[in-house]
């Protein structure tokens, strides 16, 4: 029975999205973030965890570039937002991180993502911001926007799905919480049609 350890050189696959204020890490506010560890059953099929998901404060003196709000939808000053800190959020990510790869027997957590450097260079600044130890590999992802491209032939996320014919709708993209389960579907499904004994 191959283990998640055995794929992908001890590495323990996390799909992360992140919603933000901009596009520079070191100076625009992480706004979304979510998680999801990638499993496998006794049969050796890839399946999605249970999402981790916060809505995030700016940190003091981060940048919002107002066209990045009017893409995302997010009203930072909703009360309903039930935002917390880069370091509760991240706190609570890399805890279930670490405990998963103790119990996957993984060296280090991967970052899987569609545009995946974008989302670890805000991981890795707001981590350093908030003085906590990264489980996330320093520079290797996964990033689903190759694998779509050589599965599929197309790059954006919404025109993969639609090919890979997993369920899409506009209205809810550009959330953490959807993109990351839409993401972690499509990781799954490729990774499902390659085996290797």
């Amino acid at each position: 029975m191959m283990k998640i350890k055995d794929r992908i050189r001890g590495y323990l696959p996390i799909v992360i999205d992140i919603e933000t204020g901009g596009f520079n890490d070191k100076t625009d506010a992480m706004l979304e973030i979510c998680a999801i560890v990638i499993g496998i059953d006794d049969h050796g099929i890839y399946h999605p965890k249970e999402p981790q998901h916060f809505h995030v404060e700016p940190f003091k003196g981060a940048n919002l570039e107002p066209s990045a709000l009017k893409f995302n939808g997010i009203d930072v000053d909703n009360p309903l937002r039930l935002a917390v800190s880069e370091k509760q959020a991240l706190g609570d990510i890399f805890k279930t991180a670490r405990a998963e790869m103790k119990t996957e027997e993984c060296t280090r957590s991967i970052l899987v993502g569609h545009n995946a450097f974008f989302d670890l260079g805000f991981l890795y600044a707001a981590s350093n911001r908030s003085n906590l130890k990264n489980p996330f590999h320093q520079f290797s992802t996964i990033d689903t926007v190759s694998l779509s491209a050589l599965f599929y032939g197309e790059t954006v996320l919404a025109k993969a799905m639609r090919v890979a014919n997993i369920e899409w709708d506009d209205a809810s993209a550009h959330s953490a919480l959807y993109d990351t389960q839409k993401t972690a579907e499509l990781f799954c499904q490729i990774f499902n049609t390659q085996t290797f004994d």
